[in-house]
């Protein structure tokens, strides 16, 4: 997740004589450039830092392009040769001398370096931690070198730091060439116990997402729901794992299963959530075909439920053995079930048909795969009396958006309420997903 510090040798060398050429030049000429640069570094710096930056440059000049490991250890050797032995010993006590911002950002930036060509992290981060305690680092600058804090203490796992110089860093604008901020910060949140600030973050980017018209990220999505679920709150889970399998198709199963465990919902309700995770292709277990056939009822919706089996035995989820008595009765009441269809519908549409048979007559040729007489039946029922209004006007709008009438059906699940509203977000997620898909491919993971 964290990236290994790299430098060129270019990249050092900068990062070495900023700043620090004035420490080696004659008096005149520090003078010139101090005012050039306006720059202010104490005489007991100057003294203190001469001899390391001296040492220093004479090592990185010989760095190759493309410098191994094994190039930067000679550059370190030959350092602490030149500083009696121990170049870290060396800086460490320079730094009680650098007193003024100029003197903190040179020595920090020394430090830093050293602990680059001794691939010591704890030594690149005191460095590091010097120049932006400095106060002289600015721009650009500033949020590159609190990312690389940020990612240098995560990898030290000191996971509070590291939560405070990323959020810096993004704070700053910076943008990392791995795009790896946001997911590196939002785990040094949770490894903190800061969770609050992990939810905090994802909420802000899935809203940010949503007001540029863009899909949010799958990794905020994702933060938000884990959050959202563990604290049992269905509300949020459902809206959540809504808009994760809109934006991110492969998410459905785990998106209906969050929203399955949490409302707890009866299985004459139960049911039109299984039928989504079928009609997306998110049937991924054997539970899964079990749990559908409970809820179908076989003696009810014989066609419904001969349908999941042969698709659980099609695809390997299901066994010939464990489910062949299941299949022999279902089959034998599919026939007579079939029969009885053109019965049902005429018995439906007779003008003193009662609210029950109207809607019984949608749920069967719902139940066989046949939306648009199903329609027919569930508006029907909408305009009489003693109506389930929420059960047939989700009803009504699954069927509508069977047949690819998206629009007419985010409608008709925006007017759900109650308890099968949990079940109505989903249906309208994928509603939403077929009539205006997300432009995920730009957001951030």
């Amino acid at each position: 997740m964290a990236r290994r510090f790299v430098v060129s040798r270019v990249a050092l060398a900068i990062a070495l004589s900023s700043g620090l050429a004035v420490a080696a030049a004659s008096p005149a000429m520090a003078e010139k450039k101090e005012k050039a640069a306006a720059t202010n570094f104490s005489d007991a710096f100057r003294k203190a830092a001469a001899p390391i930056e001296k040492a220093m440059s004479d090592a990185t000049s010989k760095l190759p392009a493309g410098a191994k490991p094994t190039d930067f250890a000679a550059a370190k050797s030959q350092i602490d040769a030149a500083l009696g032995g121990d170049g870290k010993a060396a800086l460490e006590a320079a730094v009680p001398s650098a007193t003024t911002p100029d003197d903190k950002q040179a020595l920090g930036s020394m430090i830093r370096n050293y602990g680059i060509l001794s691939q010591d992290l704890a030594t690149k981060q005191r460095g590091t931690l010097l120049m932006l305690e400095s106060g002289k680092v600015q721009g650009q600058m500033a949020g590159t070198l609190n990312f690389d804090a940020g990612v240098t203490a995560y990898q030290l796992k000191d996971w509070a730091s590291a939560a405070k110089y990323l959020k810096a860093a993004k704070d700053a604008g910076y943008v990392d060439p791995n795009n790896q901020l946001d997911m590196v910060l939002a785990d040094a949140y949770k490894r903190s116990g800061n969770t609050d600030a992990a939810l905090q973050m994802s909420k802000e980017e899935i809203a940010a997402a949503q007001a540029k018209g863009v899909a949010p990220s799958e990794t905020s999505l994702r933060n938000a729901l884990q959050q959202a679920y563990d604290a049992k709150q269905v509300g949020p889970s459902t809206e959540y794992a809504a808009m994760l399998a809109q934006y991110y198709p492969g998410a459905w199963s785990v998106a209906i299963g969050v929203v399955g465990q949490l409302a707890h919902l009866p299985r004459e309700q139960d049911i039109d959530l299984m039928r989504l995770k079928y009609l997306t292709n998110a049937m991924a277990e054997k539970r899964d075909y079990f749990l559908y056939l409970e809820d179908v009822d076989p003696r009810a919706y014989p066609g419904e439920a001969l349908k999941i089996i042969e698709d659980g035995l099609a695809k390997g989820k299901l066994t010939a053995s464990e489910i062949a008595a299941d299949k022999a009765n279902t089959s034998a009441r599919v026939a007579a079930d079939k029969a009885s269809l053109s019965a049902t519908a005429n018995q439906a549409m007779k003008p003193g048909a009662s609210v029950g048979a109207v809607t019984g007559a949608g749920d069967v040729f719902l139940s066989y795969d046949e939306p648009a007489k199903a329609e027919t039946f569930y508006a029907k029922a909408l305009s009489m009396p003693g109506v389930d209004a929420s059960k047939v006007t989700l009803r009504l709008g699954m069927t509508q958006a069977m047949q690819g009438k998206y629009a007419d059906a985010q409608a008709n699940f925006a007017k759900v309420t109650g308890t099968r509203a949990p079940v109505a977000k989903m249906w309208s997620a994928y509603a939403k997903s077929k009539s205006a898909p997300a432009a995920s491919a730009t957001a951030t993971q």
